[in-house]
């Protein structure tokens, strides 16, 4: 009988498991880097609020730089060899990262070249991680379950949001190092249970190209498929000016007052509202109009940040945080879904790595931007600033690339036929 739900197929139940596992870690490591580095730049170097917040913003440059060099690489690895090894390679350095941040905490060692090397080894250890780990979902479940896997793939991504920050805000206060010594044990535990998986390589369709070859092939074919290169840069555009996170340290310790314990709450936030928007998600999935509730989904959290930004209760805060978390998932869930089905098997990998960039690259690069912006407009006037250009850059993608408004439905020949209409 064919599973109703992909969490009846034990090969993606241990990937929900390492998945969770490794997004527990990796967040509370990545949110307490960005405090301690703050810290550090605030009471070791004696900088002020806008000098250490533009640090905030080099933090995300230094983990991008990594990725963008990279990307081509990790492409070609999850579509070249057994998808599981390179998950677990990549979370075995990220374990590695997590261990020495944990020991220069407990050594009291902290200086701000040590904490952008590490930054640094961990934007390498994602861009890995990331292709290999989306490439995984369609090998092991149905495609008619594929939106919903990637629902509850989220649920797991977003849970492990939620959980890891807030554990690590509440336990980093007690004692500063314990948080990352927790990190890097789930990190192995997710590469053991990522290698349980049965072995998933790329299926190719006649001769495999020479490595150079097929990268230049996988970044073709995303340049020349507007609908797929129209997802993407949305996403990037968007949430690179719209990246208020960079700045949440501030928030919490110089905006709201709530230090390292309403920081973990602040970082979780979002995630919250993401993971209830993934569990309906997956029991109730979207089917039709999918690519206009995309677009009003990305206006939404424009618009919604900007309201972050002017507000000065910690409670509102948070939940202005958790709708943004939970508008950006129905972006997210839908872009997702999009990617996966319209895209070829042998070629999942290089382009689940470009769209990891372009993630990464709004991530990072957005936290350059908030950072940059910041020592210019303020904290408040860069996240106002950010959240208006995400609702341009809507705008001009909604008429830029009218395949993302045609997109109607999740079923892959009916999508291409709408696409290409």
């Amino acid at each position: 009988m064919e599973p109703a739900s992909p969490l009846q197929i034990g090969d993606y139940r241990r990937y929900w498991l390492a998945r969770f596992m490794g997004v527990f870690a990796t967040m509370s490591m990545v949110v307490l880097l960005g405090y301690q580095l703050y810290a550090v730049a605030r009471d070791d170097y004696g900088m002020s609020v806008a000098e250490a917040s533009f640090q905030l913003g080099l933090l995300g440059l230094a983990q991008f730089v990594p990725l963008f060099l990279l990307t081509p690489l990790a492409g070609l690895a999850a579509d070249r060899f057994d998808r599981r090894h390179v998950a677990a390679f990549a979370n075995g350095i990220d374990g590695c990262v997590a261990a020495v941040l944990a020991l220069i905490t407990w050594a009291d060692a902290l200086n701000l070249p040590i904490l952008f090397a590490l930054a640094a080894a961990h934007g390498a250890a994602r861009i890995f991680l990331g292709p290999s780990m989306s490439a995984i979902a369609p090998n092991i479940v149905p495609p008619a379950l594929l939106p919903r896997a990637i629902a509850l793939s989220s649920i797991a991504w977003q849970s492990a949001s939620v959980a890891g920050p807030a554990v690590g805000g509440l336990i980093f206060a007690s004692a500063a190092w314990l948080p990352h010594a927790l990190s890097a044990g789930l990190l192995c535990c997710s590469m053991l249970l990522i290698l349980t998986v049965r072995p998933v390589r790329a299926t190719h369709e006649g001769p495999p190209l020479k490595p150079l070859r097929q990268i230049i092939d996988g970044l073709v074919y995303v340049w020349r498929e507007r609908f797929l290169l129209g997802c993407i840069t949305l996403d990037l555009f968007a949430v690179l000016l719209a990246g208020a996170t960079a700045l949440l340290p501030v928030f919490a310790r110089d905006i709201l007052f709530v230090g390292p314990e309403g920081l973990g709450l602040m970082r979780a936030a979002p995630a919250l509202g993401a993971a209830s928007v993934s569990l309906w998600l997956s029991f109730r999935p979207l089917q039709r109009e999918v690519g206009m509730k995309m677009l009003w989904a990305v206006a939404a959290f424009g618009a919604l940040t900007i309201v972050f930004a002017f507000s000065r209760h910690f409670v509102l805060s948070l939940a202005i945080l958790a709708m943004m978390g939970a508008v950006d998932m129905v972006s997210v869930f839908i872009r997702s879904s999009l990617v996966q089905l319209f895209t070829p098997d042998d070629r999942r990998g290089r382009v689940s790595a470009i769209s990891g960039l372009a993630i990464s690259a709004s991530n990072e690069l957005g936290e350059m931007q908030s950072g940059l912006a910041a020592a210019l407009l303020g904290a408040v006037g860069a996240v106002v600033f950010g959240g208006a250009g995400a609702i341009f850059v809507t705008l001009v993608w909604a008429w830029y690339f009218p395949e993302l408004r045609r997109a109607r439905s999740f079923e892959p020949q009916e999508l291409k036929r709408e696409v290409s209409t």
